[in-house]
């Protein structure tokens, strides 16, 4: 991972699940068939067999995103418990807010929807899972984006929660100082943490942070035939596992249904998948998780990870019950050892990073994808990191040469 400028300038977070315009709103009284037998991923990514084994029961879910309804029919009883990081929703994180106050929903129900009627509506990877609903605005609110990020993760840590789920950018790859503590806190505590990838057709080309973080894992998507989607999912070396981002349908607050696309829908999926390893395999810890997740996902290329496909596409089924060996250490990496790597201490050391810095600032999350914030390509140069002592030396020739350099023009006649 490149060596990052420690000051980092705000840049507004964005949800990366809308694919092309609007999604697409879908009868809420819609037949049983039209709802559920859209969600081929059931079955096609075997989580339709890992039910055979677990549910998701006694896992906890954390959310962070615009606000899962719970009232929705086919969330009742998979909302537990929550809180409001944005200043702008309920206490209990339940009421959508922000400019896309959708999005969250659609996210929860993937990952433990539980649908209604035993064959109606949306059903997620793990339906007797419990979600925590962490409501965040990323375009507003009295609080920052990235703080009520840095919060909401260490409240979902410290409410049980053993995962969390990140469908949003900051389509840059670094991220602030503040988010440090706050995931290394949940490394500390055995959460693991997943994040998208980001969405080529939302003009995320490259994965951005919090997906480019060392231990997250990071999710992208494919099309219904399994190939990398063209405009649904970004590239890069920390992509971790791929799940179907095109062609899903998801609940939304008030009782209906969306079709959508992208990989803010791929990573519930995800993180429904990591609840039924966690419930069929208690006794391991988040890194052995992980690389269950990884290690069982069917591989695309000859190589991995590949920086579009990562180390496969998932499968529930094997990630649940294929024999699998122990790791010592998160095989996605270690935020504490990035940090003393890569953060300098405050007057040690000056860093002067190559090339121009973009300066973005905030903006709402984007309905249409055409005004969603690009990612920042010039953060990928590697900065010089020089000493005190060597800029001071450097500085002198530099004055010396122009000295010298005056010294022998001649006068203009």
């Amino acid at each position: 991972m490149p060596l990052l400028n420690r000051r980092v300038a705000p840049i507004a977070l964005a949800v990366i699940g809308l694919l092309v315009g609007p999604a697409v709103l879908l009868p809420s009284a819609a037949q049983a068939d039209q709802i559920r037998d859209r969600q081929y991923w059931l079955s096609e990514y075997g989580i339709e067999r890992a039910w055979q084994v677990t549910k998701g029961a006694g896992i906890r879910i954390a959310i962070i995103d615009t606000g899962v309804d719970g009232s929705h029919q086919d969330l009742r009883g998979a909302v537990v418990a929550g809180s409001d990081f944005s200043g702008l929703g309920d206490d209990d994180g339940q009421t959508p807010v922000g400019q896309d106050r959708r999005h969250g929903t659609m996210v929860g129900s993937l990952a433990a929807g539980r649908g209604n009627n035993s064959i109606d509506g949306v059903i997620g990877s793990a339906p007797e899972a419990e979600i925590l609903s962490l409501s965040m605005s990323f375009g507003g609110g009295t609080i920052p984006p990235d703080d009520q990020i840095a919060r909401a993760v260490r409240y979902a840590v410290d409410n049980g929660a053993d995962i969390i789920s990140l469908s949003l950018t900051r389509n840059t790859r670094d991220w602030p100082e503040s988010w440090d503590s706050a995931f290394s806190y949940a490394a500390e505590n055995d959460v693991v943490v997943i994040a998208a990838a980001g969405n080529r057709g939302s003009g995320t080309e490259a994965v951005g942070a919090p997906a480019t973080m060392p231990g997250v894992l990071t999710v992208g998507g494919v099309n219904r035939e399994g190939k990398v989607s063209a405009t649904a999912s970004a590239q890069g070396i920390t992509l971790g596992v791929m799940a179907p981002s095109e062609g899903l349908v998801g609940a939304i607050p008030g009782g209906g249904y969306v079709a959508w696309s992208g990989t803010s829908g791929a990573t519930p999926i995800v993180a429904g998948i990591v609840a039924l390893v966690r419930a069929a395999h208690p006794e391991l810890d988040a890194a052995n998780v992980i690389h269950r997740i990884l290690s069982t996902a069917t591989s695309v290329t000859q190589e991995t990870p590949d920086p579009l496909y990562g180390f496969g596409i998932v499968n529930a089924y094997e990630a649940v019950t294929a024999e699998v060996a122990l790791v010592s250490k998160n095989p996605l990496g270690s935020l504490d050892e990035w940090i003393v790597i890569h953060r300098k201490q405050e007057g040690s050391q000056i860093v002067i990073p190559l090339g121009p810095q973009q300066t973005t600032t905030e903006a709402e999350g984007p309905r249409n994808p055409n005004v969603s914030l690009q990612p920042d390509t010039e953060m990928t140069i590697l900065p010089y990191v020089i000493t005190g002592v060597l800029a001071a030396a450097l500085i002198s020739v530099l004055v010396g040469f122009v000295v010298v350099s005056v010294a022998s023009r001649k006068p203009i006649d």
